[in-house]
């Protein structure tokens, strides 16, 4: 490294292909913002869908405080993923079985269900969901339906038989939709049978995903919701399958992988 260089530690982690980069809250710059842009930047940056800021909690509810910028630099309300990958870390570094993380969602309990390695397994209280009822959008390729949901951040759920052909557009053009003030996530899902889903994701302020927590709860619910499907249910996704389960709140399981240490010029 030459002379004049500062830098910055990051810990990349990854939940199902959706990956982060954990930081602590100590290095965040002015813009935090910009920099989560830039060091999410997968040509010029160490690459990412988002970066999750770690700070002391703002009580003694939490181990951790966790705040997330997603790839383009917007700020988000919560990733269940990167909760999840945050919990990794925090288990990795003080060996708890519950991590215990404040999120702009709420206070999320991450419980250890198994680790191998680098390699975690929890269970996330994800909290109440709120459905609403299926409506219409109109789009440049006709007509679309879809659920509402949220799990701490706005997901529309659409049920096809199928995933077509660049429905990456399609999504797209949804996420845009002037209907959706501050954006919002969105789902296709195929039903496969009473307890599996097959899902793809498009989120805000990122584009396709190999996965998504919030995502794969928020297809879950919408299929029970809407009686296509019965509780538990096998989300599955381009990354890998999570499990969800909604019994009053949304538990969600799944893995969580610490990748690399690094250091970040700036």
């Amino acid at each position: 490294m030459s002379p004049g260089h500062n830098t910055l530690p990051f810990v990349k982690a990854n939940a199902c292909g959706n990956d982060f980069l954990l930081i602590e809250g100590t290095y965040a710059p002015a813009d935090i913002a910009a920099f989560s842009q830039r060091v999410c930047d997968r040509h010029s940056g160490v690459g990412a869908d988002g970066v999750e800021w770690m700070f002391p909690p703002s009580d003694g509810s939490a181990d951790v405080r966790a705040q997330l910028f997603n790839a383009d630099g917007s700020e988000a309300e919560i990733s269940g993923n990167g909760t999840r990958c945050v919990a990794a870390y925090i288990s990795s570094e003080q060996h708890k079985e519950k991590v215990v993380v404040q999120t702009a969602a709420g206070v999320k309990t991450c419980k250890l269900i198994s680790y191998n390695g680098a390699r975690y397994e929890f269970e996330i209280s994800m909290g109440e969901p709120q459905v609403g009822d299926e409506f219409p959008l109109k789009l440049a390729v006709g007509e679309v339906r879809g659920t509402p949901v949220s799990m701490g951040n706005p997901h529309y759920v659409v049920f096809v038989k199928e995933f077509a052909t660049g429905w990456q557009v399609e999504a797209a053009e949804i996420g845009r939709n002037q209907h959706f003030k501050h954006g919002v996530n969105v789902e296709f899902v195929v039903t496969k049978d009473q307890h599996n889903l097959e899902v793809r994701f498009f989120e805000r302020g990122v584009g396709e995903t190999q996965s998504s927590g919030t995502g794969s709860c928020a297809s879950a619910v919408a299929a029970i919701a809407t009686q296509r499907a019965e509780s538990p249910l096998r989300v599955h996704a381009a990354g890998g399958a999570q499990t969800v389960r909604w019994d009053g709140q949304v538990f969600l399981r799944g893995p969580a992988e610490i990748i690399c240490r690094g250091e970040f010029f700036v």
